[in-house]
């Protein structure tokens, strides 16, 4: 494993783990890499891949943009990083909520370079426009609810769709440092700047790699049939729509998302396999 800083226009924290072909993982907003770190699991018997968790400017250990954060300059900071990083290597990118738009941006961007992208809960319409599920709670433990500081219970809430002890240990473990690290100023103008100008599909050919959806029924912050409109633009595209999970269905329940994001590493390793035969 290695930390390392890295300055494209800014600093962008990752941490990295193996060697191989290099994987991004984008994390959402106002949380940090850690929230993508349950799927460290499915790599423990799939060598041959260089996974860099990124910390986008304004969260974890990156410092906020020296402009405006919008969802257009994340962007360009995201690639930007990656071409200081990755080069002309092939790569495949993973994005989660809010990274899952930056994935999607990634993936229109370098083209062929990308062999493909896993797209968890990602986030396509936001505000009044998203359809969101009538019933966001599997599991609640009141007396468990009671006791949490209530800027920890809002958020926990919001983002996981079982409200008990279990799942408040993996919220206190993935998601609360990084929304206690993250810088509020730079979220709040992120907050009003917060989907690109367009869809990053409407302006590229449809992208022939392997790729992931993988949404849930109970997610209260992005849904899931808006997501399901990507399948369009990605004809090898598989999607799950997973029951009894929130809005981090690799958190909460990390066996289900790891039983489709492990073959489609597979896939990718497969496409590479026969490119260099």
């Amino acid at each position: 494993m290695t930390d390392t800083n890295d300055t494209t226009g800014s600093a962008i924290h990752h941490t990295a783990f193996g060697d191989g072909t290099p994987i991004v993982l984008i994390h959402g907003y106002t949380v940090d890499h850690r929230v993508l770190i349950p799927l460290e699991a499915a790599f423990a018997d799939r060598p041959g891949w260089r996974r860099l968790y990124l910390d986008l400017p304004g969260h974890g250990a990156s410092p906020r943009l020296p402009g405006t954060t919008s969802a257009a300059a994340l962007t360009e900071a995201v690639c930007g990083w990656i071409e200081d990083q990755v080069g002309r290597q092939p790569f495949a990118v993973v994005g989660q909520s809010f990274g899952g738009q930056l994935a999607r941006a990634v993936t229109a961007r370098f083209g062929e370079q990308v062999l493909g992208s896993a797209l968890l809960v990602p986030v396509v319409r936001w505000g009044a426009e998203r359809a969101l599920p009538d019933e966001s709670v599997v599991e609640r433990d009141d007396d468990l609810l009671a006791r949490l500081p209530a800027a920890d219970r809002e958020l926990f809430r919001y983002v996981m769709a079982r409200h008990t002890e279990p799942s408040w240990e993996l919220f206190e473990r993935y998601v609360r440092p990084g929304w206690q690290a993250h810088d509020r100023a730079a979220a709040a103008e992120l907050e009003t700047d917060f989907l690109l100008p367009h869809w990053p599909e409407h302006r590229t050919p449809q992208h022939r790699g392997h790729h992931l959806l993988v949404t849930t029924r109970q997610d209260a912050l992005v849904g899931w049939r808006d997501q399901l409109a990507l399948l369009d633009h990605y004809p090898r595209m598989a999607a799950t729509v997973l029951d009894g999970a929130g809005h981090n269905p690799q958190i909460e329940a990390a066996e289900a998302v790891r039983a489709s994001f492990g073959p489609w590493l597979d896939r990718l390793a497969n496409g590479l396999g026969n490119a260099n035969a």
